[in-house]
């Protein structure tokens, strides 16, 4: 997979999970991926106070991303 397909398909697995973000009045956004293997995303709105962003992390963004692209290996949230 090219790199720009790459960033497709992250793009396409954030907007499979943003309407889930959005009802709770938060929003993620594609920071940056590395080496092909490493996502790095920004939780925004109140995703960025929310108790259980973690969770949302492992079992709902980095599961999704995983999907569309399995080479990921990481997948974090940086501020």
């Amino acid at each position: 997979m090219t790199p720009e397909e790459l960033t497709l398909n992250v793009e396409k697995a954030l907007e499979e999970i943003r309407p889930f973000l959005n009802s709770d009045g938060g929003d993620i956004a594609l920071v940056s991926i590395e080496d092909s293997k490493h996502v790095k995303v920004r939780l925004e709105g109140a995703c960025t106070s929310c108790s259980v962003s973690q969770m949302t992390m492992r079992a709902g963004v980095e599961t999704t991303i995983k999907k569309y692209a399995p080479q990921i290996e990481t997948v974090v949230n940086v501020a």
